[in-house]
């Protein structure tokens, strides 16, 4: 009897929360009806006579007005429960009410729209035949700002390389997979992290990427005919549920979607490419070596996927580009969230296990005021309101603001690691100091591939449930002897890390190739130990990605790791720890430390990995800290 109480209690209030769901769609859809002219299913044309899928919502009104662009690989076509549809229905809007048409179009190749999708390679010319088509409406005021998040923002930065006289702002949010080469940092799109694969591409592909045998509309169908079909037919494919945590445990890597009888063109074209193919540059991703010509304000989050990439390409814009009002119009915003997470930012924002506090924005408003003022010509006050940077620093848990990144105050300290040759776990004697060793010791590892180091928390996204994003209490994996610890003493003052966290490793092993991880820790007073990024090097890049070399057994290296990012406070009786190892699997693939290209390899070997710590070789952190 109780369990049946139970039951219908749950009917009930899985009834009482539909009804209520399907009220609040209801209720915006009416409103939107009210107050909004609704164009759906406009096939915009691009120049080699593909055309678009294109929904148009926008006020009821005789004056021209600015547009609010966003173009996406997501289905906004959906009439089944409604959600997507709703979603894109309360972001029309708010947009309408705020006086702004608000577009939304699928790239090619995706729904309703012509064409073959490429995850990298759709031109970009479509962006631009876009902003052409919609300054021409009659009901524009040939203004145009693009915004979205992820896979909506990846695309803006390459298009605003391209200068269209109506490109007048943009607000990338979560764009790491639309940058290429800043610097020294290759990540193409976020595929690569020093020269390895990560392997949130592999589970993201698998759930995305349609059939090549998908129904296609018939050619010439009217815009009347595709409204009817979009409310039998969204054209979503739904693969079955994959257990990700083991899917990608499968080896060769470049069999993976096709274990799992996923789609896998793009995949094989994408795994072969090695970081600094000629491909990576002929796609739809963002290279330092193109001019963005348009205000930008961007943001980011300290547990995203691609937080150094995001903050350089800020830097880099601000710093390089030709025309001094663009670099004047550069704004950042770093929030504590994981990929796309911003607005869930609550009074009590948990990230993985780690309260960060009160972590809200009032990012709506600061977007409006950004769009008003290049798309409307308002004189408002956003620039003399507006921090050039605003960054959320953990710990002190609270917005700060700053004229650059990292902020002016960030002195790079230097430490050391340190130990008596066994810094293998927490139990080891590795240490974390301002002094250089004075011992020609080494600490050594050794690295099974076929039994790697789990990721365990960190700055991931789309990776189903193979790797849960956050900062995770990293103790129990600390406990494992592939893991080199080194830690600071118990800290006698509080002290901020707010920038980039460069590490320089000399290192040494038995094979011919290998890998190295880092990872940036707060250990609290209980021994908790809270991850705040990571990165990786794959060792035949250590001179750069346009070359391959290998290693000789008995010889000592000279590895510079890309950066890691953050802003945390370590509090008084807190401490600083840097793990070491050679794997973070399955956040990244696997080195098989064969020499050969691993992506079609079964079996590895077995690494003897040494890190290296004397005053010749000097293995080294050095952290962005800003003092009390």
């Amino acid at each position: 009897m109780k369990k049946r109480t139970i039951l219908i209690s749950f009917v009930l209030a899985y009834i009482f929360v539909s009804s209520f769901s399907l009220h609040a769609q209801e209720k915006t859809l009416q409103e939107q009806e009210d107050i909004a002219i609704v164009d759906q299913k406009i096939m915009m044309p691009m120049r080699d006579g593909i055309r678009l899928a294109t929904d148009i919502y926008r006020p009821k009104t005789d004056k021209k007005v600015p547009i609010i662009f966003s173009r996406t690989p997501y289905n906004f076509n959906s009439w089944g429960d409604g959600k997507q549809r709703t979603r894109t229905a309360q972001r029309a809007l708010e947009a309408v009410k705020r006086g702004y048409a608000y577009v939304v179009q699928n790239e090619r190749g995706r729904y309703f729209s012509e064409g073959e999708w490429d995850i990298l390679g759709v031109p970009l010319t479509d962006g631009y035949d876009a902003f052409s088509w919609l300054k021409e409406q009659t009901w524009s005021n040939g203004k145009i700002g693009t915004l979205g998040c992820s896979s909506t923002a990846e695309w803006q930065m390459a298009v605003a390389a391209l200068d269209h006289p109506s490109h007048a702002a943009m607000v990338p949010q979560g764009y790491g997979a639309g940058v290429g080469r800043i610097g020294k940092i290759n990540e193409q799109g976020n595929w690569y992290r020093g020269g390895v694969e990560q392997m949130l591409f592999f589970s993201w592909l698998y759930g995305v990427e349609h059939d090549k045998f998908k129904p296609r509309i018939p050619a010439g169908a009217t815009q009347e005919d595709l409204i009817r079909i979009s409310r039998f037919y969204d054209l979503a494919p739904e693969n079955p549920r994959v257990d990700m945590a083991e899917a990608l445990k499968h080896l060769p890597i470049q069999d993976i979607l096709k274990n799992i009888n996923g789609k896998n063109e793009i995949f094989d074209k994408m795994i072969r490419r090695k970081p600094n193919d000629e491909a990576w540059f002929e796609g739809g991703i963002y290279h330092d070596n193109m001019e963005i010509g348009v205000p930008s304000f961007w943001f980011t989050s300290w547990y995203d996927v691609s937080i150094t990439p995001n903050l350089a390409l800020f830097n880099h814009v601000r710093n390089n580009s030709k025309d001094a009002n663009i670099r004047d119009n550069q704004y950042l915003v770093i929030a504590p969230t994981l990929h796309c997470a911003y607005t869930r930012a609550s009074e009590n924002t948990i990230v993985g296990e780690r309260s960060v506090g009160d972590a809200r924005l009032n990012y709506e408003e600061q977007i409006y005021a950004w769009f008003d003022f290049w798309l409307k010509g308002e004189k408002n006050d956003f620039k003399e309101k507006t921090p050039r940077v605003q960054y959320y620093t953990m710990g002190s848990n609270k917005w700060q603001a700053s004229e650059s990144w990292p902020p002016k105050e960030a002195k790079l300290t230097t430490y050391y690691f340190n130990s008596n040759g066994d810094a293998n776990s927490y139990f080891g004697d590795g240490e974390l100091t301002t002094a250089k060793a004075n011992s020609d010791n080494a600490d050594s590892f050794t690295y099974d591939p076929m039994k790697p180091v789990p990721s365990y928390g960190g700055n991931v996204c789309c990776t189903g449930n193979a790797v849960k994003g956050g900062a995770f209490d990293q103790q129990q994996m600390e406990t494992r002897n592939d893991i080199l610890v080194y830690t600071t003493d118990v800290l006698k003052e509080g002290v901020e890390i707010s920038g980039f966290i460069e590490s320089t490793l000399y290192v040494s092993s038995d094979v011919k190739d290998t890998d190295f991880t880092i990872k940036l820790i707060d250990v609290y007073p209980n021994g908790e130990a809270y991850n705040l990024d990571e990165t990786i090097q794959r060792v035949r890049y250590r001179e750069g990605y346009d070359k391959e070399v290998f290693m000789e057994k008995g010889q000592v290296y000279k590895v510079d790791l890309t950066p890691m990012s953050t802003s945390n406070y370590f509090k008084k009786g807190h401490r600083i720890r840097i793990e070491i190892s050679s794997s973070n699997f399955p956040r990244f693939a696997r080195n098989l430390n064969t020499g050969g290209d691993n992506y079609d390899e079964k079996e590895g070997v077995t690494a003897h990995n040494k890190v290296h710590h004397s005053s010749k070789f000097t293995s080294q952190i050095r952290l962005p800290m800003i003092s009390n």
